[in-house]
């Protein structure tokens, strides 16, 4: 059985093929349990806006990515290429990179830990998550602990959010004139929110499926919520736009957006969709006085502020190497268990034998301490056979290496 690492990220694949690869959060329990069905012992599935992953024990990794691509409805010759499959240790080195945010398009971002750690918990609700992925995810959030507080990889705050209020204030001269509305209600639009309301816009309002969310969220920032459903009434009245969403198809079409700039006279609206798939058709980006930027357009905005970050990166592999080590040691470790479980059950025949033996023998009448002689002797000579034997039996050229090591076992000066 070997691990492995299967997946395509925002380094080998544009958003555009990323987006039909995401596992939405109400499929993931059943593709996770056809996953193990036939195709691997252990499964876990690390889906996000920058990288679809499939962490896997087993013995196939190919049927694995043609599984990726039909299970997306995808053929498999149109996804390979952007696929990465990393065996083994590549797959521990990977995966520990990826829970410290070196692997991330900000640079030691640390959402991606959250979000591992989501992947972990639903493949051990699956059932999926077996004793080398719960120890590979352990050891991963243990690594991405030791090397946030052990270099200066947060260092400049840096994410997504930061980057959209960047791009804003190109736009609009000030933001405090200026109306935002959030669509969704998850972890990166209520980073997003805390970034813009920084900057005390003019409003913030909340648009979500569930009313109740919405107002949670809005509530923090003094805003206000609105029903997802009633998108259409409210959207002209924004001047900045921010969705992430888990939708699978888009939420606002070119046709919406196009009503929203005749109700407010041509003037612009800057859109972030930071949803993957995208929240926001592409083809509304194309609309004059519409600025649209999604997940990889940001990219080029974040480089600015990661001279620091990269400073420590360094210092960030060289813990990673040390904890690859250790874990591939473990996982060595683990393939001898089948031949110690032999020994053990090896020995503990002889015992019984022996045992058995020495208990007839006092229930004759022999003398125990006679008894016990035996026994031990008969002990040593059964655990000492095999060794013995095999000696005898190799030929020259060998003998001398099983010596060496036989030797080594038993602490023979």
């Amino acid at each position: 059985m070997t691990l492995y690492a299967l997946g395509l990220n925002h380094q080998t694949a544009p958003l555009a093929v990323r987006e039909r690869v995401v596992f939405h959060i109400e499929r993931l329990r059943d593709a996770l349990v056809e996953l193990k069905k036939g195709l691997a012992r252990e499964a876990a599935i690390l889906s996000t806006c920058n990288r679809t992953e499939l962490y896997a024990a087993g013995d196939e990794p190919d049927a694995l990515a043609r599984w990726l691509a039909q299970y997306h409805h995808l053929q498999p010759d149109g996804l390979q290429p952007y696929l990465y499959i990393l065996p083994s240790e590549q797959a521990v080195r990977h995966a520990f990179r990826v829970a410290s945010g070196l692997d991330s398009m900000v640079l030691g971002e640390p959402q991606i830990l959250g979000q591992m750690k989501e992947a972990a918990r639903a493949a051990q609700s699956a059932g999926t998550l077996g004793t080398v992925l719960h120890k590979l995810f352990q050891r991963s959030f243990a690594v991405a602990k030791e090397v946030r507080t052990t270099t200066r990889i947060g260092a400049s705050s840096v994410s997504m959010a930061a980057a959209a209020v960047k791009l804003a204030a190109r736009i609009f001269p000030s933001l405090k004139d200026q109306r935002v509305l959030f669509i969704g209600a998850g972890e990166m639009i209520e980073l997003c929110a805390t970034h813009f309301a920084a900057q005390a816009p003019a409003r913030i309002t909340v648009a979500n499926r569930t009313l109740e969310r919405a107002e949670r969220l809005a509530h923090r920032f003094n805003g206000q919520a609105v029903e997802l459903r009633t998108l259409a009434e409210h959207l002209h009245e924004h001047d900045v736009i921010v969705s992430c969403t888990a939708a699978s198809l888009p939420i606002l079409g070119k046709g919406l957006v196009e009503r929203a700039l005749r109700a407010r006279r041509r003037r612009p609206i800057f859109m972030v969709d930071l949803g993957v798939p995208r929240d926001i058709e592409q083809e509304a980006g194309e609309l004059d006085d519409v600025f649209l930027y999604t997940v990889d357009d940001l990219a080029e905005i974040v480089s600015a502020n990661l001279d620091a970050r990269r400073s420590a990166v360094e210092q960030a592999e060289a813990i990673i190497d040390t904890q690859v080590g250790q874990f591939m040691h473990w996982m060595q470790g683990r393939a001898s268990v089948p031949l110690i479980r032999s020994l053990r059950e090896r020995a503990e025949e002889a015992r019984r034998h022996e045992l058995e033996r020495a208990r007839r023998l006092l229930a004759r009448g022999e003398d125990p301490a006679k008894v016990l002689e035996a026994l031990s002797h008969g002990l040593a000579n059964k655990l000492t056979h095999p060794p013995t034997q095999a000696l005898h039996d190799v030929s020259d050229e060998e003998r001398q290496a099983l010596a060496e090591t036989l030797a080594r076992l038993y602490r023979i000066p």
